[in-house]
């Protein structure tokens, strides 16, 4: 990237945050809508801290704008829950703050040494690629507040990205199978700018014959599931899993709730999203479902989850003019555990990656409605634990053939 290209970058990605939060009251911008999130103000405040330590302090040496504020939006030393109770920026102060930040940012930027062979943080924009990625998985995780909100203004047209009523598959597609022949591929990259860190290195990965959906399952296709009773039928779900069904006294996908009569008819079920109530649309992807609900799904249609790197081999192969592969729409569960890749190496920083390996995380591949064009790479690695179903999570099948 040169200087234009990461200015412009860095514009649109404050853009849509702004969007996200200025047709709100201030009341609705500092209240903590669910103790999972946080409330926007926070993520407000913390993406132009986070701006300010990598692109103006990181790079230049200067000293903090305001002292103070790298405690105070520091994700890792206070938990969602607790961030209603610090002293955060108000709305008016965080914004001014943020363009003090990009003031500062700019200035550097003019003798920013970005050239391929310069500084490793900044080789050819890299750290700029981080910030502009980083703010613009925020606002994805803004979003997932928003739609906790029963009541909502309604959002500027752009900030959401594709409008997910288009994303529709058409009947049984997400039961055409994709045939995947078995043999090695190269996984992860060596790209050093957007990628992230638990991307890299590529590596050498066999994978034996699967077949996996050609697109993710459907609303149309879940409902079978409901209707068979797969919510109360321990047979499907791990013990974990089951534990958290019943807890949780899960019935359906977040956000869907029966309109009255039989349930086990799609046209007596209606969603939220983001403030408004509708029909739930048959073919459309199955959206806000935790990783059990997938796992158990999967079970019940006789299947399984794919791993990430059967995942991001049926991908590849889409990519290279392979068979269809339809992407996009919602994040998808895999079966696989966070965990680093081998010659794996944290940077810049270990608490983005190194800090979640682990059996508690599951991760994610694709992207979804509300992702960025920018992280849309079949590369890319999201992941979450495995109670999530807030975030814009669905999931497809696969199968051995061997």
């Amino acid at each position: 990237m040169d200087a234009l290209a990461i200015g412009a970058g860095l514009e649109a990605a404050r853009r849509r945050t702004l969007a996200l939060v200025d047709s709100l009251s201030e009341v609705d911008q500092c209240r903590q809508i669910d103790p999972i999130m946080s409330p926007l103000v926070w993520d407000l405040g913390h993406v132009a801290n986070y701006e300010e330590q990598w692109l103006v302090r990181a790079l230049s040496g200067a000293d903090p704008i305001e002292p103070g504020l790298d405690d105070i939006y520091d994700a890792f030393r206070h938990p969602r829950p607790s961030r209603p109770a610090l002293p955060l920026l108000s709305p008016a102060s965080a914004r001014s703050y943020g363009l003090a930040v990009r003031d500062r940012v700019l200035e550097t930027l003019e003798r920013a040494d970005i050239a391929t062979d310069g500084p490793r943080l900044s080789a050819s924009g890299l750290v700029y690629a981080m910030v502009i990625q980083h703010e613009h998985q925020h606002a994805e995780t803004m979003l997932a507040a928003l739609q906790l909100m029963p009541e909502l203004p309604e959002l500027p047209q752009g900030v959401c990205g594709p409008n997910p009523a288009a994303m529709g598959f058409g009947p049984g597609m997400s039961e055409q199978d994709l045939i995947v022949p078995e043999g090695p591929f190269v996984m992860g990259t060596d790209d050093t700018v957007w990628a992230y860190d638990n991307e890299r290195p590529a590596h050498t990965v066999h994978v034996d014959a699967f077949a996996i959906d050609s697109a993710p399952v459907s609303n149309r296709s879940y409902l079978d599931f409901m209707a068979d009773g797969g919510y109360g039928d321990a047979r499907w779900w791990t013990p974990q899993g089951w534990q958290w069904r019943r807890t949780a006294d899960a019935q359906a996908p977040l956000f869907w709730q029966a309109a009255g009569g039989s349930a086990d008819r799609l046209d007596l079920w209606t969603r939220q999203r983001l403030g408004l109530v509708e029909e739930v649309p048959p073919d459309e992807a199955v959206v806000h479902v935790c990783w059990y609900e997938a796992d158990a799904y999967a079970r019940w249609r006789g299947r399984r989850l794919p791993t990430e790197a059967e995942w991001e081999k049926a991908a590849l192969a889409k990519a290279r003019g392979g068979q269809p592969f339809a992407l996009g729409d919602v994040w998808e569960w895999t079966a696989s555990d966070f965990a680093p890749y081998p010659g794996f190496e944290a940077f810049p920083y270990r608490e983005y990656s190194e800090v979640f390996f682990g059996p508690g995380y599951k991760v994610l591949r694709g992207g979804s409605w509300a992702t960025d064009s920018s992280m849309a790479r079949a590369t890319f690695r999201n992941w979450d634990l495995p109670i999530r179903r807030q975030i814009f999570s669905g999931f497809r099948c696969a199968r051995s053939l061997n």
